[in-house]
């Protein structure tokens, strides 16, 4: 053996789907920034808080939110923000601005922002089940005894 170089043992480890518990965590959207908040639920989702988090692994969370319609923007941004959706015919192209996606599917601004977050390959599709968003204070999760997350 050479002079100086040391030779050790240690092995990386790598997370399994098994090994890590996953929590449930419930965030009130009530009043909040929605890219701040969207941020903080997808470093939840994607588990990157956790000592075990491993990039090509489900190591994270559920997340719960409520109050979804209650959700801001800063500025002029609920005015000047819009969604598009192409149906694949042509004239099928629809936008709508934050304003009106608010008033029909509050749960999809949270749902297309924490989404957009997450990687674009088959694990950011498993990942993004992982969030529950819904319309008010009542969800039917309240048996997994979600622990209160504040952004």
């Amino acid at each position: 053996m050479k002079a100086g170089i040391k030779k050790t043992n240690k092995v990386t480890k790598f997370a399994t789907a098994g090994e890590n518990p996953h929590k449930w965590h419930i965030v009130d959207a009530n009043g909040k920034i929605l890219g701040r908040i969207a941020s903080e639920i997808a470093k939840r989702i994607r588990g990157k808080y956790n000592p075990q988090y491993t990039p090509n692994a489900d190591t994270g969370d559920w997340v719960v939110v409520i109050n979804a319609e209650k959700v801001k923007l800063t500025g002029k941004r609920a005015d000047q923000k819009e969604y598009f959706t192409y149906s694949g015919y042509p004239g099928g192209q629809k936008k709508r601005t934050f304003n009106e996606m608010i008033e029909k599917h509050p749960d999809r601004v949270i749902t297309l922002a924490v989404k957009r977050m997450l990687p674009k390959t088959r694990l950011g599709n498993k990942l993004i089940n992982k969030l529950k968003v819904y319309k008010g204070e009542e969800h039917p999760h309240s048996a997994q005894n979600p622990a209160v997350l504040e952004v």
